[in-house]
């Protein structure tokens, strides 16, 4: 037996779009039914078993995936005794910029890649980290994007 879980966001630029008039709160009860029997053709529905719906992602929820994905990188760095530190403010900003409630948390791999891996990359390859080190993520203010604060490991004094 097996047991097949498909997910898509049919319906979901509906469900976040205002509704004007009465009942605008929240969405008719047959609405994600219907996104749905618009999306797909009737010989595919007709080999569903079931349909769940979800609700959009928590904000706690949103930032446990944040550190989900910094861990597995925290992780890669160890190899090369790098130590990877994201503060609060930086979890919360790849937490809200990172999520869309249209497309859930598929975002934050991209954002992440760009915001941390890439800059992290260039600076083990330009040698900055080359004997290991801190690397804390942080926000910078004035520009709302992350910033990179590195504390390399001192290189060993020959003796």
């Amino acid at each position: 037996n097996v047991v097949l879980v498909m997910t898509t966001n049919a319906g979901a630029q509906d469900l976040s779009a205002r509704r004007v008039g009465f009942g605008g709160e929240g969405q008719a009860p047959g609405h994600a039914r219907n996104a749905i029997e618009r999306t797909f053709s009737p010989e595919f529905r007709n080999r569903l078993d079931a349909w769940v719906s979800f609700e959009s992602l928590p904000a706690d929820v949103v930032a446990r995936i944040v550190d989900k994905f910094v861990g597995g990188l925290a992780e890669q760095l160890l190899e090369k005794k790098v130590r990877l530190e994201l503060t609060p403010a930086a979890r919360a900003w790849f937490a809200e910029h990172g999520f869309d409630p249209r497309m859930g948390a598929r975002p934050m791999a991209r954002i992440i890649q760009n915001e941390i891996k890439k800059p992290l990359a260039e600076k083990i390859l330009s040698g900055e980290l080359q004997s290991g080190g801190t690397v804390r993520v942080d926000v910078d203010l004035e520009q709302d994007r992350p910033m990179l604060v590195v504390v390399p490991t001192p290189a060993p004094v020959p003796a």
